[in-house]
């Protein structure tokens, strides 16, 4: 899904063409924590007897993760940087977290080191990719990846992963006030309501950046339509 943004925003965005050799792919926050029906957030809620995140977690299992892990998949055998930002405290206590955050990461114990912090199996990072840690929604304000992108001379980021609306739109933000092209894939990225996620993608058209499907992201890229 793709919708236009108002003709009198659309004509105060500049044509900027995405170019390979600038680009890296970033996967957001594609945990156990909140990213699998098996995790800290999939167990309270099936313990609640709550389905409000069987959306969430269906979106993740059909499209999220495949188009995620054939991105990721185009992106390494293009010589492209893969880049998976994770969120979550250094110790149980989440004492380097901000307090709006704190709770969260100590009730669902995501933590480094532990099963809830990690990146899901289906989706491991592979050697060779790069993997960063953050506290707060968007990766900018608290971890290196502006520093890392601009070492790899990267200006071009295309993103993938969960929340659409929380994580995945402050990185987003971040990152086209900094001067990045955005992509946003929208057939990458999912969250607990439908409309959180069409409002994201509605608004983030508007000044910030663009969005696109994965089969438009491959053949923009010139990384063909049916890499696996």
């Amino acid at each position: 899904m793709s919708t236009p943004a108002a003709d009198y925003i659309q004509a105060y965005m500049p044509k900027r063409e995405p170019k390979l050799a600038r680009c890296a792919l970033l996967l957001i926050d594609l945990q156990y924590a909140t990213g699998s029906r098996v995790g800290a957030l999939g167990r309270k809620m099936a313990a609640e007897g709550s389905h409000i995140t069987d959306h969430r977690f269906e979106r993740i299992e059909t499209l999220v993760l495949p188009n995620s892990i054939k991105l990721a998949n185009a992106f390494r055998k293009a010589g492209r940087p893969v880049v998976y930002v994770t969120v979550g405290a250094a110790t149980p206590q989440a004492l380097d977290a901000p307090i709006h955050m704190r709770m969260m990461f100590v009730e669902f114990k995501n933590y480094e080191g532990s099963r809830e912090h990690e990146i899901l199996d289906e989706i491991k990072p592979l050697p060779g990719d790069y993997v960063v840690r953050k506290t707060t929604n968007g990766a900018f304000a608290s971890s290196g990846i502006d520093s890392l992108l601009r070492a790899l001379e990267c200006d071009q980021v295309y993103m993938t992963g969960v929340s659409t609306n929380m994580c995945v739109e402050a990185t987003a933000r971040e990152a086209a006030d900094r001067g990045y092209l955005v992509s946003l894939v929208e057939d990458a990225c999912g969250t607990t309501h439908k409309d959180l996620h069409d409002n994201t993608m509605r608004n983030f058209q508007r000044l910030y950046g663009r969005v696109c499907s994965t089969e438009q992201a491959l053949g923009e890229l010139g990384l063909g339509s049916s890499t696996q």
